[in-house]
């Protein structure tokens, strides 16, 4: 094994470990092609490099990476230890929504890039909407001329809208108000999965789609502003946890290093044309229950306490939703990690990052 991975997080390489050493998954397909990985320095971007390179290193595969970022300082410090013993890394520069200028040809894409911030659903929803668009036509006409053996689209379980059932599968849909202006994120997800099955249907670009629940684990930075990492900070500043809702939205929860697996599982297994939801069932609680876990994580050194006249206007109202992810299921019926080793894995991961 190379020595840019003994600098890595070690929990990083536990998730590492575990993903590779999934059998189910045909990683020999990579032997002598090339993965581009939009959203290369995001949470799961990143970490589907790292994997790739993890991959390549454990198998012996000759298989090149394109890690496409827009702040090359930003992707330096990501994946700083590792461009020195990976000659196969490398960085394209630019703007996914703007025109694609690609250093060589790619045989795969995963595309993560996409603005997650709540804030900006609200502050900067027509840049929201462009980005998701333009970014994803840019690619699958990329994989149209290219020819790319599978290109893989991540979309948001936010795309289901208001159900009049909590359990979700790949063919419901439900209502999203036009006229709100943070449904800018997943009225954009919704075009850009039409655009992949179109692409597909039309030009046979081999496409797949796949739905996520919330995601974090190890990788999330420090001062990410989603309700898990708030928790997790509470845990390790020994500080009560503030809800500012009755914390009534229930939803499943996956983990980083599951999420990856499940990607790559739709990238390599996946039918073209199609979209996966991709959860964790066993995971399905409110808000208000995820704290009290993390409250038993502290060793209850920690209360939960309420805050309900704080402006909440850039989050979802209530809502209750556990995605199907029976279809995906067939594909790679992988075990998921549990709810509760997820959130210790998070907390010790943030802990370790201050020492």
């Amino acid at each position: 094994m190379k020595e840019s991975w003994a600098k890595e997080n070690s929990l990083i390489i536990e998730d590492l470990q575990s993903i590779v050493n999934d059998r189910v998954i045909p990683w020999n397909r990579f032997s002598g092609k090339s993965v581009l990985v939009t959203g290369a320095t995001g949470l799961l971007g990143s970490l589907a490099v790292k994997t790739l390179l993890y991959c390549a290193d454990v198998y012996n595969v000759d298989l090149n990476v394109g890690a496409f970022v827009r702040n090359k300082e930003k992707a330096n410090v990501v994946f700083g230890n590792l461009l020195k013993d990976h000659s196969n890394l490398t960085f394209e520069v630019g703007d996914i929504s703007q025109e694609i200028n690609l250093s060589g040809k790619y045989d795969f894409i995963i595309h993560t890039a996409s603005n997650t911030s709540s804030s900006d659903f609200v502050n900067r929803p027509v840049e929201t909407i462009l980005t998701t668009i333009d970014s994803t036509a840019g690619l699958l006409e990329y994989s149209k001329i290219n020819n790319v053996e599978s290109v893989v689209f991540l979309s948001s379980m936010e795309v289901y809208g208001t159900l009049d059932h909590e359990l979700a599968k790949e063919s419901d849909s439900g209502i999203l108000d036009h006229n709100v202006i943070r449904n800018c994120y997943p009225q954009s997800k919704r075009v850009a999965e039409n655009l992949c099955v179109s692409y597909f249907k039309e030009y046979g670009v081999h496409s797949k789609v796949v739905r996520l629940t919330q995601t974090f684990g190890p990788g999330i930075v420090p001062d990410d502003q989603r309700v898990f990492a708030q928790f997790a900070r509470s845990v390790i500043n020994k500080s009560n946890i503030v809800l500012l809702t009755k914390g009534g939205t229930k939803r499943d929860y996956l983990y980083t290093a599951d999420a990856v697996r499940g990607i790559i599982s739709a990238l390599l297994l996946g039918d073209d044309g199609e979209i996966y939801n991709l959860s964790n069932n066993e995971s399905y609680c409110s808000i208000l229950e995820m704290a009290e876990l993390y409250k038993q994580v502290s060793n209850n050194e920690i209360d939960i306490e309420f805050n309900t006249n704080a402006d909440v206007s850039k989050y979802l109202g209530e809502f209750y939703r556990l995605l199907d992810n029976s279809k995906i299921s067939k594909l790679n019926n992988f075990p998921r990690v549990k709810f509760e080793e997820q959130i210790r894995r998070t907390v010790s991961y943030l802990q370790s990052l201050e020492n």
